[in-house]
Parts: structure tokens; sequence; C-alpha cells
């Protein structure tokens, strides 16, 4: 065998094994007599593609060189100078605050300090300049600055402060969402006499290399990387790459790694100096990512090498790190950052799609409790989406807020709307093809359609869109209803809640009430006079309310209206009663439904998922015990809805989990009639007043819920709702281009959505419904609540209803009042 032959074979045998996580250290070292560049960078990008999928990602960033004196005197560094080449010492702290406050405006979320290595050890006037401000050193007054940043905007602070020890981490990690400090290399030859860092004491790959460790042990989100081209061979990058990897396996808190290529400056002792050709960096790119394998961030300035970056993504890359619309690049000020529309067209062109990054990465902002101290919390959560990157919009739910044009272009498939998206991912047009076909979604394939953006968010809500055809046709339906919430006093304490009234809510949005029977039967009587064919019934758990309540208000229903359907009694509500009347729920279930109950409405299902529920509502019923009450209400007859309200400290794991143990129930019982998502509308719920979850969904988000919905039930569930009091007109319009068939009830008074701080009305009246549905190029059916025709009569008072009359909540002061109508006026329909 010749010897191209034998290292063509043993590049073969390295490559097979090339995994998720990566290859082991005798592959990679093996690597570095490897010359097959493009062997390597297919092998890398394939791998690239199964942890990052058609995504590649940038921070928005300002860049803050907070002092550029440094003790370090690196051979290639122009960012560094001596205290007579510069003004002052160190950036003063309102000059920091507004440039960001300027980045801010212009949408930045990272402030990137830079700084040299703790120059007060060299320079007499660096500690003149910090004793004069009040500080012991650099870092004390980073620390503050980065405090300020904090608490004045809405930007997270990135700090590259050099090597620390462990009270610094400690004193730098309440004021910053990541750190970071590039390893450049592992070798100490480096710095012997004559090489680039002699003459650094910093530069020494051991301090280096435990602060990087020591930010490991302290749970610090952290970057770092190599600088590739000052005279280290390829043997020893890899051996860099490698002393990363085993501090990232031992602590699992290194977020990217780096590949800066160098760049020699005039004025340097390696102003002559070769830099790296194109091969030289493609080859360490490629080999990073076959050493970290596919879920690491592998990251390459992209004002490092412009013209060539479509070869930087073949190469295995997913990040092109900090850019700034507002500052040059200090450390490399002959490069410019690309602008952003030109970084997305070169992405794109390399059949990738630029998105988004806060500095700290999704999989640290999903688990911030442990990344990030608590004084981060707050902000990091407000910023973010359920899979950890930039909530991309400013759209809220409930709100009269517009929405993203660049979504609602793609839903509409106007031209130009993908130009700077590239094609659809092979793996989501694979994902696509087996729901159409009816193909059970792992948890895995439906996480991935959530984190659809781009040309796959298109692809995705165009599929539904397709299925929604197929199974629905052109009919649009909704139902005339009323909501009658009986109660909003509550003994649970729901952290999303802000319709519920306990002892300390009498000051949020009304006080507390207990409707009578006589109240109720005036609703009701009311509701079938304006023609609704359903009362939806439910409220909170009143501490006297036993399961006769329930049976009472139920028989005064019946009642007041003999024809009238009743949807009521959310699975908490029915677990209750049964236990207060110590019966199991099957016999429970089987006399409401004598009594006269139609059918339940499937709301305190929240998410499905009880590591969300211990945040959320953690007294309430868990997911095990409301998915029993509705195979049960299924086993006896009774037909039920289903929802899932997501958007607050969920993710697109809970999520998917929630549409499968949804999915399994309607296999095993046919019982659900609809699927309603319900986007956490947030401005009055008291977790979000505590600064303790997410602002509710991106408008991406709550289209892509009911799109993923409808792409998952296929052939189970038919019939996708859209909320129209949490979604606003836009988001109708939208939804009924990504598989939405059903806009729900007229509803009549809406309170819950309203006391959370919705603002699109409580009632839609029939006309209205039609008109927004034949907008949408669609025909609009009355329906219902099991999706037939809606009475005629009926169907025609609904058109010609009177105006409400004002509703009256009596007073809770006390509970003393039976659900059963007393006044036989009141119950008789006329």
């Amino acid at each position: 065998m010749s010897k191209g032959l034998a290292v063509e074979h043993a590049l073969a045998a390295i490559l097979s094994h090339a995994g998720d996580d990566g290859l082991s250290t005798e592959q990679a070292l093996a690597l570095a007599d490897m010359t097959e560049t493009q062997a390597l960078m297919t092998a890398a990008a394939g791998l690239r593609d199964r942890g990052f999928y058609n995504g590649i990602s940038y921070s928005r960033k300002v860049f803050i060189p907070l002092t550029y004196l440094c003790r370090d005197v690196c051979h290639y560094c122009t960012f560094a100078k001596t205290p007579k080449k510069i003004e002052q010492a160190y950036l003063p702290v309102d000059d920091v605050l507004a440039q960001v406050k300027v980045a801010e405006s212009m949408g930045c979320k990272e402030a990137l300090f830079t700084l040299g290595e703790k120059p007060e050890l060299r320079y007499k006037a660096a500690r003149d300049a910090l004793a004069a401000m009040g500080f012991a050193s650099t870092l004390e007054y980073l620390a503050h600055v980065a405090a300020r940043v904090l608490a004045e905007t809405n930007v997270l602070p990135h700090i590259n402060a050099g090597c620390m020890d462990d009270a610094e981490i400690a004193m730098l990690r309440p004021v910053s969402a990541s750190m970071g400090i590039m390893l450049e290399s592992a070798s100490s030859r480096l710095c012997e006499k004559g090489m680039p860092h002699y003459g650094s004491p910093d530069k020494d790959p051991a301090l280096r290399l435990e602060t990087i460790a020591r930010a490991g042990r302290a749970s610090v989100p952290f970057t770092s990387g190599i600088l590739i081209g000052i005279g280290e061979t390829r043997r020893e990058r890899v051996a860099s790459l490698l002393a990363l990897r085993d501090l990232h396996q031992r602590y699992g808190h290194i977020q990217e790694i780096i590949v800066q290529n160098f760049r020699a400056k005039p004025n340097t002792k390696m102003a002559t100096a070769p830099e790296p050709d194109l091969n030289e960096l493609l080859w360490t790119i490629a080999v990073a990512r076959l050493i970290f394998g596919a879920h690491m961030s592998i990251q390459a300035p992209p004002n490092l090498s412009p013209g060539v970056l479509p070869q930087l993504v073949a190469a295995g890359l997913n990040d092109w790190g900090g850019v700034s619309p507002l500052t040059p690049d200090f450390v490399n000020p002959e490069a410019p950052w690309p602008h952003l529309e030109n970084l997305a067209q070169e992405t794109a062109s390399a059949g990738k799609f630029l998105h988004e990054r806060l500095t700290i990465y999704p999989p640290y902002v999903r688990q911030y409790t442990r990344w990030l101290d608590a004084a981060l919390h707050t902000k990091v959560l407000q910023l973010s989406d359920g899979q950890g990157l930039p909530k991309e919009d400013d759209w809220v739910a409930g709100q009269d807020v517009a929405a993203p044009t660049a979504d609602l272009a793609l839903l509409r498939s106007e031209s130009d709307s993908l130009k700077n998206y590239g094609p659809a991912s092979a793996d989501i047009g694979h994902l696509i093809d087996r729901a159409l076909q009816a193909e059970a979604l792992s948890e895995a394939d439906i996480v991935r359609l959530f984190s659809a953006r781009g040309s796959d968010f298109a692809a995705v809500c165009r599929a539904a869109d397709q299925l929604r055809q197929q199974r629905c046709g052109e009919r649009v339906s909704y139902v005339v209803t009323r909501n009658i919430n009986y109660t909003n006093v509550c003994y649970f304490k729901c952290q999303f809640c802000a319709f519920s009234k306990g002892k300390l809510s009498e000051n949020l949005r009304g006080r507390p009430y207990d409707l009578s029977g006589e109240e109720i039967s005036r609703r009701a009587i009311e509701a079938w006079q304006r023609g609704a064919s359903e009362v939806c019934m439910q409220g909170g758990i009143h501490p006297e309310y036993t399961g006769q309540t329930y049976l009472d208000i139920v028989a005064t229903l019946r009642s007041a209206t003999p024809d009238m359907h009743i949807h009521a009694f959310s699975p908490l509500e029915v677990w209750q009663g049964a236990e207060t009347l110590g019966l199991d729920l099957e016999s429970y279930l089987q006399k409401l439904k004598t009594a006269g109950l139609h059918t339940l409405p499937g709301t305190a299902a929240e998410v499905l998922d009880d590591e969300v529920r211990a945040v959320l509502c953690p007294d309430k019923i868990n997911s095990e015990q409301w998915l029993t009450v509705m195979r049960t209400a299924h086993k006896v007859g009774l037909r039920s809805t289903a929802t899932i309200m997501y958007g607050h400290v969920d993710s697109y794991q809970s999520w998917a989990r929630h549409l499968l143990r949804v999915r399994q129930v309607q296999v095993e019982t046919g019982g659900f009639t609809e699927f309603v998502p319900l986007p956490f509308v947030a401005s009055e719920a008291p977790i979000y007043l505590k600064g303790k979850s997410r602002r509710g969904p991106s408008f991406r988000e709550a289209v892509l819920m009911h799109a993923v919905a409808r792409l998952v039930f296929n052939g189970l569930i038919d019939n996708i709702q859209a909320s129209w009091v949490k979604m606003g007109e836009q988001g109708v319009e939208a939804l009924l281009n990504a598989g939405v068939n059903d806009l729900g009830g007229t509803l009549m008074n809406e309170t819950i959505t309203r006391a959370a701080g919705a603002v699109h009305g409580q009632e839609t009246a029939p006309e209205q419904m039609e008109a927004r549905i034949r907008r949408a190029s669609r025909q609009p059916f009355q329906r219902n609540t099991l999706y037939g025709p809606a009475d005629e009569q009926q169907s025609q008072r609904s058109r010609v209803a009177a105006p409400l009359d004002e509703i009256v909540n009596t007073p809770a002061n006390k509970y003393e009042r039976s659900k059963l109508a007393a006044d036989e006026a009141l119950i008789a329909v006329g």
C-alpha cells in the first residue's frame, strides 16, 4: 500500500469515529499529520449539522475597551498601549453607559469588556487613576462598571478580564452573564525568548488553564479558544484544543471555542511574520469541530476572513461571534465588522440561516439557575425565548403590539422574504414528510420543529397549512358561547394567575367575588337569548367549594337553560370535587354527566411537564393526574378539549413532552375535540412581576405552537384553535396560514385573560368573527361545541343579539350562598 493510500485509510478510520462527543485523544492527535483538509471539512460540517442544523449564530454587541493598559507585551498586539500614548488610563463609567445605551437602541444585547491584564501591577498611572476613583484594582473597577450597565440597561456584560483568582471570579460573576479568556496556545514553548509570548507573564498556559478551571468550578459560562499562526505547530494546536476539552469535560462550562487567525500588524515585533493561509484556518476549524463534537459552538471572527465566509461555514463552524453595529474591533482595528445584512447574505450563500444569540448560549440559558448568579436571572429570562436564544421581536401575547413583519412575510410567502435565509434544512423536510404521513414523531423531532427559523419556519407553517386544508378544508369554525367564571377566590397559588384572589391579592384587578346561583342563571339565560349554544364554566378553587357545589352549578344551568351545552370544570376542579366527596374519579364524573354536564375544558394543563409545574403551579395536580382525569372523562363519555399555556419558564422540550402526552391519550381514547394553545399573558402575572419568568412567547413561537401541533396530531385531533383574545388580529391572520381551522368562542365575558393584562376585548360578535375569517379568504362556519352546525334558531338569534346587561360580581365577603337559584322566575327561559 502506498504512503498516500495508507494516510487516506487512516483518515477514513478516524473520521468514522467522529461522533456527537468528538474524537478520542489518540484520534485527535493523529489528525495533526493529516493534510486532507477537504475530507476533514466534509466530516466536520456533517457533525456540525447534527448539532446546529441550518443555524449560524452571532451576538449583537458593543465593544467596550475599559483600559488599553496591560502589563503583558505580546509581540503581535496593538491593543495594549503605554500611559504616554493614551489620554486616560480608564474609560469613565459615564462614557461606558452612554455607549451602551446607544448600542441598546441599536439592538445590542452584549457589552464585551476588554482590558489589559492587571496594568496596575506595572504602571503607576493605572494605580493612581484607580485610587482617584476609589478602587484598588482594575477588576474592582470593572465590577463596578458592569454592575452599572446591568442596573441601567438591558445589555448583558461579557467580561474578558484575563487571568483571575477565585475571589476575582466570585466578584465578577454577579455582574456578568459570561466571561472568557483566550488560551491562545497550551504550548509553553511560545513563552520562550524570541517567541511571541516572551515577557508576558499572564500568557503562561498553566495560569490561563487554571483560570478556566476556576471558572468551571464557579459555574461561569465561559469562552476560550486558540490563536493560530503565531509559531505553533499543528500538533500544538491539537494539544491546546484537547486541554480545553479536558476542562470542559470536567466542568461543562465552555460555551464556545474560537479559532482566531493571526493578523500581522504594523509597529509590532511580528509585523513581517507570515499570516496563516486559508487552508490552515479551514483545517483548524474542522479539527476543532471533530475534537469537540456536534454540540460545542465553534467560532471564527468574520472580520478577519473577508470574502471567504462560506468556506469557513463549510469547515464546520456554527458561530460568527460578537458583531457590533456601533464600535470597531479594537483588537483588530484594521478589520471592520461586516454589515449584518451582508453577513446574513453570505451565511445564506453557504446554505445557512443567520440568527442572533445572547452572550450566554442557549444550553446555559435553559439551566440559568445553575449557571447564572441570581442577580442576572430576571434580565436573562426576559431577553430569551424558549430555546434560550433572544426573543427576536417586541410582540407580546394579549397586547396591542404589531406582529413582526419578517415572520408575516414568511407566512404569506412574499417575494424576497427568504433571501437571507437559505434553503430549508433537509432534516426539517424529512420530519415534515413523516408528519404528513401521520407517523409518530419523537420528543427530539418535535423540539427540532419548534427550533425552526427562517426558511425552516416557513416550511413548517406551509406544511401545517397544507395538512389543515386536507383535514378540514377551507372552513373556519367558531362557537357562540358565554364564559361564566363563578368565583375568583382560590386557595391554590399558581404563579401565572392574575385572576384568582387569595388573601393578599385584593388589590389586583377587582375584588374577590363568588357568584350566586341567581346570577349564574341570569347570565346563562341572557346568553341563550343572545344565541349562545354553549356556556363555559370555570373558576377559582374556593376553599368552601365541594364536589356538590359543581353538581349544584350544573343543576342551576340545566334548570335555567335546558338546551344549553354545558362545557365546564377543569381537571383540577374535577379532582378537587371528587376528593371532597370521597368519590373516585369515575363515579364523580358519572355524577356530573348525569346532572347534565356535556364536555370538559382542557384547562389547568398549563404544561404537562412536572419540572415546569414545580415552578409554575407546585400545589396543583400533577401531569399524570390531569391526564388521568381526561382518560376517565373520556371513558364515561365526556369529551374534552386540550390546552397548553406556554412561554414562561418552559422550554421546547417541555412543549414536546406536553404534545406527546396529549397525543398518547388521544390514541387511547379519541376523546379530545380540539387542541388550544394559550400563549402566556405576562403583564399582570405574579411570576413575571417577580422577575421569575419570560414575557411570553415570541410571535414565531406562538405561530409554531399551532403549526407543530397540527403536524403532531395529524389524524388524531383535527381541530387546532386560535385564541383571538391572546393572539390579536394579526396573530389570528397568521395562524390561519399556519394550520389553524377554529377561532374558538365569541365569549361574551372574558375575565381570566383580561385579568392577566390582555387588551383584545371581551366579545367578538358573529359578524366580526365571520369578517375576520373572510379576510383570510376562508369560509365561516358557526358550530356547536362538538363541531356540528349550530342550531339554526340560535344562530339567527346570535346575529341580532341585544347588548349585554351589566354583570354583577357578588362580593365574596363570606361563603353563604347555594349555587342553586332560589327564584323560579330567574330559571325560566321563556
